[in-house]
């Protein structure tokens, strides 16, 4: 299974960016899907997930600003990121909750004040 995350970028502190995960197999159906970042020195940290029904679970630092969705007809996840902090910045990926794919490349998302 590969995981392609796409949509980071340079942004201004109250800005918004959405990220979206593609899934190369629909086995992606079967299991709940996280968004999980990785800030500079520190160590990955889950963000967000999803459950094949939608419910979804955020980190107290994001609630109330982002939303994670799924499609999954497309096999795609997103995670709508608005009112950004600096605190934000960081390599994102996407993927599954517990027993994780391989990781791949994420997307840099970089705020700046």
């Amino acid at each position: 299974v590969q995981l392609q995350a796409s949509g980071g970028g340079l942004v201004q502190a109250g800005g918004s960016l959405t990220l979206t995960c593609i899934v190369s197999h629909d086995i992606v159906n079967q299991y709940t899907m996280g968004w999980y970042r990785q800030a500079p020195g520190k160590q990955r940290e889950l963000v967000a997930r999803v459950s094949t029904s939608g419910t979804t679970v955020y980190a107290d630092s994001v609630k109330g600003r982002f939303t994670i969705s799924r499609d999954n007809r497309k096999r795609t996840v997103y995670l709508q990121m608005n009112s950004l902090k600096i605190e934000d910045t960081g390599v994102y990926y996407c993927n599954r909750a517990t027993a994780f794919w391989d990781w791949g490349k994420g997307t840099l998302v970089t705020v700046s004040s």
